[in-house]
């Protein structure tokens, strides 16, 4: 017979309460992460990728690919550099109408000859018909057929630099040689009841191709 234990014995198969205060400081054991120390999720973002000028190129260079692509198609097979081609017969006919003066439209020219505007206008001074013309070599060149008096038609079609060069033969009428602004070159046909005007910066060849047409 096991002797007699004092009442406030704990027993052996239990552990011994813990002293008082003790659960309250037992949160405190964990210790605080260091002043400075970045959260562990901060810790481990990757630094931004920075573009090098290589990739930067390359980039460019995908973008420009298909521009000049598009550029290419559109100049070469949509002819995007080239002036559009107009039909100049009403402006003919509309001068024809008019009665203000003969009006002679080209014929035989040869292929390459393009239109590519044309007007006829009156005015208190007289009538104008006016057709622009690219010829084949791609030279800018206007037909003009007035009866405004040709001290004032001329300076307004050549400009204040027009000058008489002599004359040139052609067809059957006499033709005058004159030069205009810049690199331009004119032929002129004064006839009692209108002036003829072949003005651009066309080769002398082509001039005559068109002065001949409408003689």
């Amino acid at each position: 017979m096991e002797p007699a234990q004092p009442a406030d014995r704990v027993p052996a198969d239990q552990p011994e309460p813990a002293p008082p205060g003790a659960a309250e400081a037992a949160p405190a054991a964990a210790d605080p992460a260091p002043a400075g120390t970045a959260p562990p999720e901060e810790a481990k973002a990757a630094p931004a990728a920075t573009r090098s000028p290589r990739d930067m190129a390359i980039s460019l260079l995908v973008l420009l690919i298909p521009v000049a692509l598009l550029l290419a198609f559109y100049r070469g097979f949509l002819g995007g550099d080239q002036p559009t081609s107009v039909d100049p017969t009403p402006a003919f006919d509309q001068a024809r109408s008019a009665a203000a003066f003969p009006v002679s439209e080209p014929t035989g020219l040869s292929d390459g000859w393009r239109a590519v505007r044309a007007n006829y206008r009156s005015s208190p001074d007289g009538a104008t018909l006016r057709v622009g013309y690219v010829t084949p070599e791609g030279r800018g060149l206007q037909l003009v057929q007035s009866n405004v008096p040709p001290e004032r038609l001329l300076p307004a079609e050549l400009t204040d630099q027009g000058r008489p060069q002599g004359q040139a033969d052609l067809g059957a009428g006499t033709w005058q040689r004159y030069t205009a602004r810049g690199n331009e070159q004119a032929l002129v046909l004064l006839q009692p009841d209108r002036t003829v005007i072949v003005v651009g910066d066309a080769r002398d060849n082509e001039l005559r191709e068109i002065a001949t047409a409408v003689d």
